[in-house]
């Protein structure tokens, strides 16, 4: 299989992204603990089927930003024109997923179906939901992060995004705890300033029945409570949306059951593009 590997020059950036295969195009988007590497037990496997493009966001991975404002969706976007592809199903993890959301209320022309996994919703006003350990643990990570502790911050966001909140540390894969580890410690070390995301507006909170692309919200039941809020909320409020749970999964549902997501997304798109 090939493999077309590029930067793609945006306004204030270069975007690092890697295609494969052919037909309908399906574009995996990382979580803001990962990048496009996040995606490797997958890829080749869906470029199989499906032309595949992943990348990395601006600031994350291989990708540099200059300190400017800027959009992911626009980012998006002229990644997507650059490739010549005009239509695309988005499938995002967590951050990913906001993205992919956002991406879909702005371009809705540009979607043909939404996957939004363990995903955010710009404008989500949570935080009473929230479990004690999970305030406790949010806390330190404030604490690292003040304290320039990245060490420390990245124990505490492996625990929390792949092990799960209160989870035993030895529950997932250590391959996968190190994997996402180095990820976060190349994403630091590689890009030493970070732009300014600008937000949609309105926000997608306040949007979300607006949607009309088929989607698929996907989540693992042993993620945090506000993203089984957020979760619940998209799988109520976007119009005949269908959900899957993961039994036993935390946030990093997509490496953690990999041939499982796989096959899940598949059967849902044969249907899309059946249809």
């Amino acid at each position: 299989m090939t493999v077309q590997t590029g930067h793609v020059d945006v306004e204030g950036a270069r975007l690092y992204y890697e295609t494969a295969g052919e037909g309908h195009c399906l574009v995996l988007i990382h979580a803001g603990v990962a990048d496009h590497r996040m995606w490797d037990d997958q890829f080749r496997v869906l470029a199989e089927r499906l032309q595949v493009v992943r990348y990395d966001t601006r600031g994350f991975g291989r990708s540099r930003t200059d300190d400017v404002e800027f959009s992911n969706r626009r980012d998006l976007r002229e990644l997507l024109r650059h490739l010549g592809i005009n239509r695309a199903t988005m499938c995002g993890v967590s951050r990913g997923g906001q993205i992919a959301v956002d991406f879909t209320l702005e371009y809705p022309e540009m979607v043909e179906a939404l996957i939004p996994v363990a995903a955010g919703i710009s404008g989500y006003q949570g935080g009473h939901e929230a479990r004690e350990i999970e305030t406790r643990m949010f806390t330190e990570m404030e604490e690292a992060w003040g304290q320039r502790d990245l060490e420390r911050l990245i124990d505490l966001e492996v625990r929390m995004w792949v092990d799960g909140p209160g989870q035993p540390l030895d529950r997932v894969d250590s391959r996968i705890r190190e994997q996402v580890r180095q990820m976060e410690r190349d994403t630091m070390a590689g890009n030493t300033t970070e732009g300014k995301p600008q937000p949609l507006s309105p926000l997608a909170t306040e949007r979300l029945e607006e949607i009309r692309a088929p989607t698929l919200v996907v989540w693992g039941d042993l993620d945090t409570s506000g993203v089984l809020a957020m979760a619940d909320i998209m799988a109520q409020r976007i119009p005949r949306a269908r959900k899957v749970v993961f039994p036993g999964t935390a946030h990093m549902l997509t490496m953690e059951k990999p041939e499982e997501f796989t096959r899940i997304i598949l059967g849902f798109l044969s249907e899309v593009h059946a249809g």
